[in-house]
């Protein structure tokens, strides 16, 4: 993929306002030069979060996250750092530009625009038919029959597909596309007689969006009982991946990582109904067999991952497949129940968004879902149906922490199975057979990851050695000034050591068998290239990891007794907290009268750590 060139980087970072883009996350309020507030990334109840306009840099006090605009786009809503930068540029007007790239990788680029155009202006055609065609009179009286509004509609971009065999192909070849792109865009299919018509007909059209809102293909629901089947998507292809895909996550992104939580339906209509109903931050599934990837961009969006997915055994069954891949993300993950044969939009029409969020007050852990589902359908009257249902519940217990309410259900389970719990505990504390746990696995690759076991510590401490590479000579006495303590991994600290060593071309000559190390460093280097740094910055996150260390040397400290030392830390903590706040908050007009201010409301934080 060719390279963003560092002219548009300088003028997308010089348009890009960090207050407007963090002030979609948490309330800001100006104090002198910056702007501070409750942080993002973590509970607060005081504010410890700062934000420097000049600099387009934040940094919190309390959880150390900082960084740019761009930084705070990928950790905030789970972008990564092209797709942070394009979505910023998109948003300020910025037309990008891209360093020389091979014909090749030119001709694919150039390829995928095309279909994400024909794709766009298909969306809106269909919009436009839906409410402007009496051939779709049916379609906008069934959506109205699920209690769906036209401002809702138009929000998500709902439109209907004409019954004409060829209406969206004669429109597209007319505008300039061809059929192959059309066939490639998932639009037109070919007939047995060597022809093309077209995909979708006589049906109301859901548009299947990433998370930037690039249409990447439809879902479309039939309007006839003898139109099988009910529900098709757009096939496999250049764009469209269904196992990554999440219906609404271009607009629920936003509600969903500002609250921290994003809930999960299965159906369109039921998005549709919960965003209507004030519920923002819901997405669809399309299906009951969440992949992996999709369990990824889930976590990208809130810590903590709500299932309501309709009451009958498939999509129980859905829920229970799940857990392999939240455990691997450590998401906290819970269950609504649904009534008996009502999925979330029935639920809405019958009572509201009050009986909703009743449901959702009453969620339950995915622990307690799981036991209560294998019980609830295990024939117990029988030695053989216990046996089978103790063969369920073992990897599911084996999987979990240990906790009081973990406890709890083993009681439960030795209750309901007529079993000692002294016998019980041993066949629940088996090893899963069907995946390793999280903290097992981060062991075992040795390798942080931005959606995975990584934690936001260790992606800050990546960020920062990128930034040391981009900035040359000073990036090289920063990186020199770094100890072991500074790092939290074991392949970040051999990174830094191979980085510094070879710093002029760092990627040249890498160990062929340490695939760990290759990986870091490529990783940092790739990374450099978006991660240039004024020297401000720069001494803002070294300082950083170095109050970082200091909190772990202050806590030895006192397990050790040893108070002087102790004392001695927290001053040196708290000049760096205070050095923070000043370099945020400077600027060539910042007078000493408000920089003694800012220190002092630093100094009243600091006194709170200690």
């Amino acid at each position: 993929m060719a390279r963003i060139t560092q002219d548009s980087l300088d003028r997308v970072r010089a348009a890009a306002s960090i207050v407007d883009v963090v002030s979609a996350h948490t309330d800001l309020r100006k104090q002198g030069a910056r702007y501070t507030g409750l942080c993002p990334f973590h509970d607060e109840r005081t504010p410890s979060f700062s934000v420097n306009p000049s600099e387009n840099l934040y940094y919190c006090f309390g959880c150390q996250a900082g960084g740019d605009v761009f930084t705070f786009l990928q950790e905030k809503e789970g972008l990564d750092w092209r797709d942070a930068v394009e979505q910023l540029a998109d948003r300020y007007g910025i037309e990008l530009t891209m360093e020389a790239e091979d014909s090749q990788e030119e001709a694919r680029r150039r390829g995928r625009d095309r279909l994400y155009e024909v794709l766009q202006k298909t969306a809106v055609f269909y919009e436009r038919y839906l409410w402007e065609s009496g051939e779709a009179e049916k379609a906008r009286d069934y959506l109205a029959g699920r209690g769906l509004g036209r401002e809702v509609l138009e929000q998500f971009g709902v439109g209907f597909a004409p019954s004409a065999w060829d209406r969206v192909l004669t429109r597209a070849l007319s505008a300039g596309f061809t059929e192959r792109e059309l066939h490639d865009a998932g639009l037109i299919q070919k007939s047995r007689r060597g022809g093309f018509y077209d995909r979708f007909r006589e049906r109301i059209m859901f548009p299947l969006r990433d998370a930037r809102g690039r249409v990447l293909g439809f879902g479309a629901r039939a309007m006839r009982d003898n139109q099988p089947p009910k529900y098709v998507n757009s096939p496999e292809g250049y764009v469209y991946r269904k196992g990554r895909s999440l219906f609404g996550i271009d607009i629920a992104r936003a509600h969903a990582t500002r609250a921290g939580q994003v809930i999960v339906v299965e159906g369109y209509t039921d998005v549709l109904a919960l965003h209507q109903g004030g519920i923002q931050n819901a997405v669809a599934s399309m299906g009951t067999a969440l992949t992996d990837e999709q369990i990824g961009e889930l976590a990208r969006l809130g810590r903590e991952v709500i299932l309501a997915f309709d009451a009958d055994s498939s999509g129980q069954e859905a829920m229970l497949r799940v857990q392999e891949a939240a455990g691997r993300r450590r998401l906290i993950l819970k269950v609504v129940r649904l009534p008996d044969d009502k999925d979330p939009n029935d639920l809405l029409l019958e009572g509201g968004s009050e009986a909703f969020l009743e449901r959702l007050k009453e969620a339950t852990s995915f622990l307690e879902f799981q036991v209560q589902t294998v019980i609830d359908r295990a024939d117990l009257s029988s030695p053989a149906g216990k046996d089978a249902a103790l063969a369920e519940l073992g990897p599911v217990f084996a999987a979990t922490d240990p906790s009081i309410e973990r406890d709890e259900l083993m009681r439960l389970v030795a209750d309901r199975l007529d079993l000692s719990e002294h016998l019980l505990a041993p066949l629940m504390s088996r090893p899963s057979p069907r995946f390793p746990r999280a903290e097992e696995k981060s062991r075992t690759d040795g390798q942080s990851r931005a959606g995975g076991a990584a934690t936001r510590g260790e992606r800050w401490e990546r960020i920062f050695l990128a930034m040391c590479v981009s900035s040359g000579d000073r990036g090289r006495e920063y990186l020199e000034q770094l100890t072991d303590e500074h790092l939290s991994s074991d392949v970040l600290r051999r990174a830094r050591a191979w980085i510094a060593e070879h710093f002029d071309s760092p990627t040249r000559g890498l160990p062929l068998d340490d695939e760990q190390l290759a990986h870091a460093v490529s990783e940092i280097v790739v990374r450099s290239s978006g991660q240039p740094a004024g020297e401000r910055a720069l001494e803002v996150g070294f300082l950083g990891l170095e109050r970082t260390r200091l909190e772990g040397a202050i806590k030895q400290a006192g397990e050790a007794e040893d108070f002087d030392l102790q004392r001695e830390l927290s001053s040196r903590r708290t000049e760096i907290t205070e050095r923070i706040v000043r370099l945020m908050s400077e600027e060539d007009d910042f007078s000493a009268e408000q920089q003694v201010s800012s220190s002092q409301d630093t100094r009243d934080s600091a006194a709170d750590d200690q």
